[in-house]
């Protein structure tokens, strides 16, 4: 029997609300976290993804008041990173109401945190979250083509993207967020060519992130290798709604929730 692809809604959080912008840049507000986090409870999203996405490039730690209201109002798993730094910042997330917590520009620094977080609290509760691009023209090639980004997309690493995942898989992690940093924004669809390549080379739930503009592009992304897919703005204002996106997976035979 399938599997069940997941339809998971994003909330991207600076300051306290929600916004959306293209490539990571020119932000605009896009609510209140807490009450789009209740209209998605009831709307059918399978699970919630909240992303402080400037706590790294801040410098400071995620609005954990902010995830305690928003976990009181949903129902469904809830996954949260931005800013998290030790398994103690973990615990705390998972106290404030968290199922998941999301790892990114931390692991990058010290990988060693995957593993820590994985023996500590389960593999289940630990994401790594890969902001991927491909390399810029001029600039020392990966062997996937894609690399790695930190701070919210701002910083390149030169990291082999699909290496990357493959480690984190091997460190313990229970589940890869592959967003690409080149789709992010343009409702162009999914980089299904990372989805393969990254797909190739891991065996844990890879969640596909950046890009989505139209139910049509959902599909495409699960025969990519996505056990998930996962949208904000088309979401937010209301351009796309749940059970569309679910409706037109099934009618290309994927078993949805």
């Amino acid at each position: 029997m399938a599997v069940a692809v997941r339809v998971i809604p994003c909330l991207d959080v600076d300051a306290g609300r929600v916004v959306k912008g293209v490539n990571f840049t020119n932000l605009v507000d896009a609510g209140d976290p807490v009450e789009l986090a209740r209209a998605y409870g009831v709307e059918s999203a399978d699970e919630l993804t909240f992303l402080d996405v400037t706590a790294s490039s801040a410098d400071r730690e995620t609005t954990y008041e902010v995830v305690r209201r928003t976990a009181e109002q949903v129902f469904i798993p809830l996954t949260v990173g931005g800013g998290v730094r030790s398994p103690e910042d973990i615990d705390r997330l998972l106290r404030a109401g968290a199922d998941k917590v999301s790892l990114n520009t931390a692991a990058i620094a010290r990988p060693e945190l995957l593993h820590e977080s994985s023996q500590r609290f389960g593999a289940q509760c630990v994401v790594l979250s890969v902001d991927a691009r491909r390399v810029p023209e001029g600039e020392t090639p990966t062997p996937s083509g894609f690399e790695v980004t930190t701070h919210g997309g701002r910083k390149g690493t030169g990291i082999c993207a699909v290496e990357w995942a493959r480690r984190g898989e091997r460190l313990g992690v229970g589940e890869i967020l592959l967003n690409s940093m080149d789709a992010d924004g343009t409702k162009t669809g999914f980089d299904l060519e990372m989805i393969r390549a990254t797909r190739a080379e891991v065996r844990v739930p890879l969640i596909a992130s950046g890009g989505a503009g139209a139910v049509e592009h959902f599909a495409p992304a699960v025969h990519a290798g996505a056990d998930a897919v996962l949208a904000a703005s088309v979401f937010h204002f209301g351009q796309l709604r749940i059970s569309e996106v679910k409706e037109a997976m099934r009618a290309e035979g994927i078993t949805v929730r």
